[in-house]
């Protein structure tokens, strides 16, 4: 018993020591920024959303679902100009800075366009947290078939997975996928927002059909990314080159099951601008009689 103790405990000094060693490698630059130092607040805020998602269609389960139009249009629209911002910041910097797309390094200097970019990457990362909502929405409007696993691996993952962008490597070839996401993400609350307006104005939002197109082609192009810093030894953290592609390909798969379901299984279903389980889509159902048109199923 007395060996069993004395062995978990130097496991666990191990574990700590290693930790505390993963922290001395961070990004000096970002120290002292909100929620950046410790793990903790991100791992609650997680644990939280987790809990939430968990017994909040319970609650909601006998009760009414809640319209929200009047919150869901400052926000989404909110949410529109907060990724528009970030994609701008991280564009105009990197070009400035003359960065490439398809390898940079992240070195720690305060030059005040890195300090640009690793400021965009934090409002990114704490984007994550907003977009919590999302979800949040959906419970409160009982939208129960859009809270799928897709959506809440894609949310809870993200916004711990970007805790590791900013207290590491928040400059150099991070500032791609994030500029890439905010910019889509742009086209995506932005429909969002001017549909909750009604189907007055949805129908003019011709974009809603081309927001999955996008986001495929930003994790392909992200796995590719990855694939090719390894295959030329690009000077960024290789274990963020693994990361990046184990978790493009965890999104490929996802969303290659939830595709086969939607189209080739069901083959009546058709989802415009699902973006992989982010925000409020629309979902829409094509029926195949004859004398029936396509009709919205909210």
């Amino acid at each position: 018993m007395v060996n069993l103790i004395n062995s978990t405990q130097t496991t666990l000094t191990k574990i700590y020591d290693y930790y505390e060693w993963t922290l001395s490698l961070s990004d000096s630059r970002t120290k002292g920024w909100p929620l950046v130092d410790s793990p903790g607040p991100t791992l609650l805020y997680t644990l939280i959303y987790l809990f939430i998602v968990w017994i909040g269609p319970k609650l909601m389960k006998n009760r009414k679902p809640f319209r929200l139009t009047w919150l869901l249009i400052p926000y989404n629209l909110t949410m529109a100009v907060l990724n528009a911002y970030i994609a701008i910041q991280l564009l105009t910097a990197s070009t400035r800075l003359r960065y490439s797309y398809i390898c940079e390094p992240c070195r720690q200097r305060y030059h005040p366009d890195e300090l640009q970019i690793a400021n965009a990457v934090w409002w990114y990362y704490f984007s994550k947290l907003l977009e919590f909502c999302d979800t949040f929405f959906f419970i409160l409007r009982k939208k129960d078939r859009q809270l799928t696993f897709l959506h809440v691996y894609h949310h809870s993952t993200m916004f711990s997975l970007w805790w590791i962008g900013i207290k590491w490597v928040p400059s150099g070839s991070t500032f791609l996928p994030a500029m890439v996401n905010s910019a889509i993400h742009v086209l995506m609350y932005a429909y969002y927002g001017l549909a909750a307006l009604g189907p007055h104005i949805a129908r003019y939002l011709w974009w809603k059909k081309y927001l999955t197109i996008l986001q495929m082609i930003q994790f392909t192009c992200a796995l590719i990314l990855g694939i090719n810093g390894i295959r030329t030894g690009c000077d960024f953290p290789l274990w963020m080159h693994y990361t990046l592609i184990i978790y493009m390909l965890s999104f490929i798969v996802l969303f290659g099951n939830f595709y086969v379901k939607a189209y080739m299984e069901k083959g009546s279903q058709v989802f415009f601008g699902m973006d992989m389980g982010c925000g409020q889509g629309n979902t829409y159902q094509r029926i195949t009689n004859h004398h029936q048109n396509g009709k919205k199923i909210d």
